[in-house]
């Protein structure tokens, strides 16, 4: 077992189960349905079915990050039982909880001034996050140190790749992503924006695509362009998708068809509660190992 705790926030969307069995520790964001507080705990206090119908039937949404004196709070046990951490947060280009982690490393190191508390920003979002987390814990367990693991983790987090779909622009409108315009027209015209992650972490939209089968044809295409080696991929492959399970099931069936050698399983998990509340139903999002990430 290693000397160190290796963290990171709720919003790298995996299953309590796989954050148990990785030995990854995490905490989590809030998000508001109707003026309610939740916690966004990886669908425990409002399973994602239910929370996406609510926000099919009018549901209006906020999501706040982790402040830093969550971060204070959360770290401390860990210091006390004499362990380092190794916390990765959301991109910085989506949110400012980085900023937050930066500032309870500082705090909780002048107080623990034997300690050490690496914080990176992952420049990443969702189950992307997540297979950024899940390689990370695989060479923790090869035996890297944290501060090994720190500077690998800041050196490679740009070959992880983070591609989207979506095919309700609704919530892009409603959340003023989108023109109430281009929505409706996207919504007529059944356009699925493809979008991705950049080398800043920002979500960028990139293409225009009519239908949503020809996006689920056109994010595998994006997959064949960027990883190493091309249809000989032989590294892991994440899907995540907002209550449209069945979309990420076509593209995890054409990925498995394009790429024979990948690693494992494709793992499909549902979108959670924070990056949902902007994107709503109807997102499909794939993450993949590729080359390196520029603009």
């Amino acid at each position: 077992m290693s000397n160190y705790v290796l963290s990171c926030c709720s919003t790298a969307d995996l299953t309590k189960e796989h954050f148990q069995n990785r030995d990854i520790s995490y905490i989590c964001f809030h998000f508001e349905l109707d003026g309610k507080q939740y916690l966004d705990d990886l669908g425990e206090s409002m399973p994602f079915d239910k929370f996406y119908q609510a926000m099919v039937d009018g549901a209006d949404t906020k999501t706040s990050q982790i402040n830093a004196d969550e971060f204070m709070t959360y770290f401390e046990p860990y210091l006390k039982e004499g362990k380092d951490i190794v916390h990765v947060t959301l991109s910085s280009g989506i949110s400012g909880v980085y900023n937050s982690a930066c500032i309870a490393r500082d705090e909780m190191m002048e107080k623990y001034p034997d300690r050490k508390i690496y914080v990176i920003d992952s420049l990443n979002a969702s189950s992307g996050y997540g297979l950024f987390m899940d390689k990370l814990a695989d060479l923790r367990d090869s035996g890297m140190s944290a501060e090994e693991l720190a500077a690998w983790a800041e050196e490679n987090k740009y070959y992880c790749h983070a591609w989207f779909f979506s095919s309700d622009l609704t919530f892009f409108v409603k959340g003023g992503r989108v023109s109430k315009t281009s929505g409706f027209v996207g919504n007529l015209l059944n356009i699925c924006p493809l979008l991705n992650v950049s080398s800043e972490g920002k979500l960028i939209p990139r293409f225009k695509i009519r239908t949503k089968k020809k996006a689920i044809l056109a994010i595998v295409d994006k997959m064949a362009e960027l990883v190493e080696n091309g249809t000989d991929y032989s590294g892991k492959c994440y899907i995540s998708n907002s209550a449209c399970y069945e979309d990420a099931q076509a593209v995890a069936d054409l990925v498995k068809e394009r790429f024979p050698k990948i690693d494992g399983d494709i793992l499909i998990n549902s979108v959670g509660t924070t990056i949902g509340s902007h994107t709503g139903p109807g997102t499909v999002a794939l993450f993949f190992w590729g080359k390196k990430r520029e603009d």
